[in-house]
């Protein structure tokens, strides 16, 4: 790997400057990425290898990350699993058929992901022979719990009560459910590993929907066990937006680093996770909006409060569609200027 900046802060070790990425780099902030937008709908973009691959590498192209993050979505996995999702323009993710009882989670099948998630593996091949061992690239999936909310829901949510009455009066179902979307997850992510990601990360957004206690069993329960069976194939990175309660929990899981979100400051974050691992994070993506120089001093203003070592710079949720390509750039170059 000619830049190995990113593995290298995932083991902890001393680097000259902390690695940058941006959660959905891959996409909707680029012109370049709107121009294939016109021609594909989202799922023929996600099971369409070269279209895939080429929306990977489009933003190393032009920032020059020092990751990339394979371009899907993590509702590729009930769509795997015998539920129909959509993706509807100006609207988001649609489930027409909802998960809401037992006979519903009944019919939910643990797939032949190799079968099932081909496309995502021959997507990986044809990106790794683009990025030509320059940098790595990350594989991903969301939790248990958040692919639940989804599924129970129907739709994105601002509370996700729908999810949670779910789990609240059909509690068996609900971990039945849970444990199916976690059998499929860690086929799924082993199977990347094997295809040829260089590290993987577990997306739970809607985690900090949960009291500590209820992440416990309906959340990190799962991702304590995608952790343990893919830890020694590949460092594993989680993510859990408004899940700043949990940090300590997380550092003691297996994991190689840690997502933070902007709601967290880096002394709590670091107090929190204990002091030795590694964190991800947290730029508010909309202060991407700021004038470039001052998302510049801001940024190395953050790179201080963290610590150039293990740490890696990333917004503290995915970059937004309106961000000016001017001011993205302005984010990963202050991030390779640190120190100079």
């Amino acid at each position: 790997m000619k830049n190995d900046l990113f593995l290298r802060a995932l083991k902890g070790e001393t680097v000259e400057r902390p690695p940058v990425w941006m959660m959905r780099q891959a996409g909707r902030y680029l012109p370049e990425f709107m121009e294939i937008k016109k021609k594909y709908d989202f799922f023929t973009r996600c099971q369409t290898p070269e279209l895939a691959s080429e929306i990977t590498v489009q933003p190393i192209r032009r920032y020059g990350m020092d990751a990339a993050i394979l371009f899907s979505d993590i509702l590729v996995i009930p769509q795997a699993m015998n539920i129909t999702v959509e993706m509807k323009p100006n609207f988001g993710p649609f489930l027409p058929s909802p998960v809401r009882t037992q006979a519903d989670v009944d019919r939910v099948v643990i797939p032949d992901v190799h079968h099932e998630l081909d496309y995502v593996m021959q997507a990986i091949k044809v990106t790794k022979e683009k990025l030509n061992d320059e940098i790595p690239l990350i594989g991903f999936a969301g939790s248990p719990w958040t692919i639940l909310c989804y599924c129970v829901q129907g739709q994105g949510s601002k509370n996700f009560d729908k999810a949670k009455e779910f789990c609240f009066t059909q509690p068996m179902a609900a971990h039945q459910l849970l444990q199916k979307i976690t059998d499929t997850t860690i086929a799924y992510l082993k199977a990347k590993v094997a295809a040829g990601v260089n590290a993987v990360q577990v997306f739970d957004s809607w985690g900090g929907m949960l009291s500590p206690s209820d992440y416990q069993e309906f959340s990190f329960q799962y991702i304590q066990q995608i952790i343990d069976a893919l830890k020694d194939h590949a460092p594993v990175i989680v993510f859990g937006k408004g899940c700043w309660f949990a940090l300590g929990d997380m550092a003691k899981s297996g994991a190689s680093a840690l997502g933070v979100d902007w709601t967290c400051s880096a002394p709590n974050a670091r107090y929190l996770s204990g002091g030795q691992i590694t964190l991800q994070g947290n730029f508010d993506p909309s202060r991407l909006l700021s004038p470039p120089e001052e998302i510049k001093k801001m940024v190395t203003q953050m790179i201080n409060a963290f610590g150039k070592d293990k740490y890696i710079v990333n917004l503290g949720h995915g970059i937004l569609p309106n961000i000016p390509v001017e001011n993205a750039k302005a984010f990963i170059d202050a991030v390779k200027e640190y120190g100079i």
